[in-house]
């Protein structure tokens, strides 16, 4: 019999065993009031994957937008290139092919008419 608990040892190993479990219980509620409910979860999964579509959408828009305005660059550039061969032919016909004309007109002349 010495070594069977006593009905007071007994006692306080069950209230410990149940106080033990409470707790665990306790604990357990609390985790599962932090758990998100699937179909939120699946609320809030769409939302964001409307959001990222949205963002999807925002983004080509700025990405044509730029490819748009570097196309506007590079025909201005074009356009302006094309002046500047303009300009030089201008150039050239206007004041180099007169001068060349005079040159050839002088030499000419002081060669004289035989």
């Amino acid at each position: 019999m010495g070594d069977e608990p006593t009905n007071g040892e007994l006692a306080r190993r069950l209230d410990a065993g149940f106080d033990d479990l409470k707790e665990d219980m306790r604990d357990l509620a609390g985790r599962l009031d932090t758990k998100v409910d699937a179909s939120l979860l699946t609320l809030q999964q769409q939302a964001q994957d409307e959001r990222t579509q949205g963002l999807a959408v925002r983004l080509a828009a700025v990405e044509d937008a730029r490819q748009k305005e570097a196309d506007a660059r590079l025909e201005e550039t074009r356009k302006a290139e094309a002046q500047r061969a303009a300009d030089r032919r201008l150039i050239l016909t206007s004041l180099v092919v007169p001068l060349i004309l005079l040159l050839l007109q002088v030499y000419l002349a002081s060669r004289g008419t035989k």
